[in-house]
């Protein structure tokens, strides 16, 4: 059995941090095609960097937060509307600074602090399923070793 496999359009990697302060969890507001949306600071892994690198990376390029990685949270893949397969690495991370001058990510607008109950009000306008189900498990407790996201040969 010969089974054809697409491989024009393997799955994108992207990593997602979860930072929580106050009971609040880190959100950016950014421009998308079907207007202003909300996520976790997140991004895609670049060559030759680790998934925590890009996860420190992504979180000071778009909220303008240093953090420190506590913990691996979950592994989600995810298939678009449209047929494109992604895989994000979603970690936990503690806030250790902010830079108000640091200028953002294009297309991000703000970072946010909301609360469980004010990201469940805001559902509609989550970039996508991905963002809820990693705030999700955070707040179910999924706490992994960071040791987890172990990079070989880089």
């Amino acid at each position: 059995m010969n089974q054809r496999r697409d491989r024009g359009r393997l799955p994108r990697v992207s990593v997602a941090t979860v930072v929580v302060r106050d009971g609040k969890m880190l959100f950016v507001e950014e421009e998308s095609a079907r207007g202003l949306v909300l996520n976790q600071p997140a991004g895609h892994l670049d060559p030759g960097e680790t998934l925590l690198q890009a996860a420190v990376r992504e979180t000071i390029e778009e909220s303008a937060w240093t953090v420190r990685l506590t913990h691996l949270v979950g592994l989600y893949q995810w298939r678009t509307p449209d047929g494109q397969d992604f895989v994000r690495v979603g970690f936990a991370a503690d806030p250790v600074e902010h830079d108000p001058a640091r200028e953002l990510d294009t297309g991000i607008v703000r970072a946010l602090w909301l609360s469980p109950a004010e990201l469940r009000a805001e559902t509609p306008r989550l970039r996508s399923p991905l963002v809820l189900a990693l705030a999700d498990d955070w707040l179910a407790g999924a706490r992994y070793p960071l040791a987890m996201a172990r990079t070989i040969g880089i």
